[in-house]
């Protein structure tokens, strides 16, 4: 029984667990807008909820909760991994980072420029950045799969080049799917954001005063018409990376409380994991507690009231086909092109252990776009819901297929290849 019991425990403990949730979601919403129940899950969807505060308030329909506000939270996490890489991970140093950053803005450009030549005219010309976006989650849950197969260099590869495209899709819903612009609540909610960069500086490290302040950024951003998530991954800027306690500090008391009572272990032991979590800074304080939140509750929430697309009268138009293309054909090609063509032309080099299928195999992970880019079709094609049906199609095809061809080449790329001793999951720290 140990044995038949063990491979699934495995898989349950591994980084896949969460894209696994994110699927089972998504494919219960598919079931059941195809169902007898497909009345009762659409008007789960469109239920009003409001939120008075004083003389005024929100009302929205739950749909519209779920990708404003609790998608905020992703956001917000998406706004700390990028500030966390760039301050101290992989883009830190712009010339190790190169291939990485190259590779993502391939990964943008080109899957873009086939949506739009999709759809060079029409009202389905607005979801040009449906196609742009990588779901970190579902991307390292598959890859994670192979286990130590897949060399170190690989994952860091995709999970560097998944935050810039992360970073690439929050500069396009900022600048592209923002309409009737409300200046003076923008400038609201900028004002805070610069109350939250002032608590930065200080190194205030309490994070309910940055939520708290995030909360009025969110509002004023909201009610400015640009999308609130946007508050929230400039909040994450603002959050201080700096610990709070240095290492050698943290040493001596350690020393000290052991000195003071030697035979009390269960104590000391408490005080360690109380001094640990208070010399984390703030900003991996608030990721660590996100994380587990985002992969799932927050992305399984967003799937179940996005995947849902019914069958009924729906056709695979000029936005699916452009959607699907973009992610399955743009994707890949515009990661290994351009990642090529930096290599050849000495700018940039590939990270040890990784091979040119290997990069290939990834390309087409990246294209598993799902979670992402049904929040940007979402913003895209507000109002139009053949459009938006279309979209969601074509995303959910291309990215099925998108994994399964990602899986299959890195499974025979990495099949050539030695095993990767002592690389365990733990050795990055990926998980959405």
């Amino acid at each position: 029984m140990r044995a038949i019991v063990r491979p699934f425990i495995e898989f349950w403990n591994s980084e896949a667990r969460g894209g696994f949730i994110l699927f089972a979601a998504a494919l219960a919403a598919f079931a059941l807008a195809n169902s007898a129940a497909s009345s009762w899950y659409f008007g789960l969807k469109e239920l009003p909820i409001s939120l008075n505060f004083g003389e005024g308030g929100l009302e929205k329909p739950l749909s519209s909760w779920v990708k404003d506000l609790l998608m905020a939270f992703f956001f917000l996490l998406v706004g700390l991994e990028i500030k966390r890489e760039i301050v101290q991970g992989e883009l830190s140093d712009p010339r190790r980072s190169l291939l990485t950053i190259l590779a993502a803005i391939g990964g943008m450009l080109v899957p873009a420029a086939i949506y739009v030549f999709v759809n060079a005219e029409g009202d389905g010309l607005r979801g040009w950045g449906v196609p742009m976006a990588t779901d970190i989650a579902f991307a390292i849950g598959v890859l994670s799969l192979l286990g130590k197969r897949v060399p170190l260099g690989l994952k860091v590869f995709l999970t560097a080049f998944a935050i810039v495209d992360d970073l690439g899709a929050v500069l396009v819903i900022a600048f592209f799917y923002t309409k009737g612009l409300d200046f003076a609540a923008l400038l609201v909610s900028l004002g805070f954001f610069g109350v939250a960069l002032l608590m930065g500086r200080a190194r205030v490290s309490n994070l309910f005063a940055y939520l708290l302040v995030g909360a009025f950024m969110w509002y004023f951003m909201l009610e400015s018409g640009v999308s609130p998530t946007v508050a929230a991954v400039l909040l994450a800027m603002a959050v201080p990376l700096r610990r709070a306690v240095g290492l050698p500090d943290l040493q001596s008391t350690l020393d000290e409380a052991a000195r003071k009572d030697p035979e009390n272990l269960e104590a000391e032991m408490d005080y360690l994991e109380d001094t640990l979590r208070n010399a984390q800074s703030p900003l991996h304080r608030l990721e660590r507690t996100l994380h587990p939140w985002s992969a799932y509750f927050i992305m399984p929430v967003f799937a179940f009231f996005n995947a849902g697309v019914s069958l009924t009268g729906a056709g695979f138009g000029e936005v699916a086909l452009g959607a699907s293309l973009g992610l399955l054909l743009g994707k890949p090609l515009g990661v290994f092109g351009v990642s090529w063509l930096a290599v050849r032309l000495g700018i940039a080099a590939l990270p040890e252990g990784v091979t040119w299928s290997m990069i290939l195999g990834a390309g087409f992970l990246g294209a598993i776009g799902f979670t992402m880019s049904l929040f940007v079709a979402t913003l895209a094609f507000e109002g139009s819901a053949s459009l938006l049906n279309q979209a969601k199609i074509g995303v959910l095809s291309a990215s099925v297929v998108a994994a399964l061809i990602g899986m299959g080449a890195l499974t025979w790329a990495t099949g050539k290849q030695p095993s990767v001793a002592g690389d365990s999951s733990d050795q990055l720290h990926t998980e959405h």
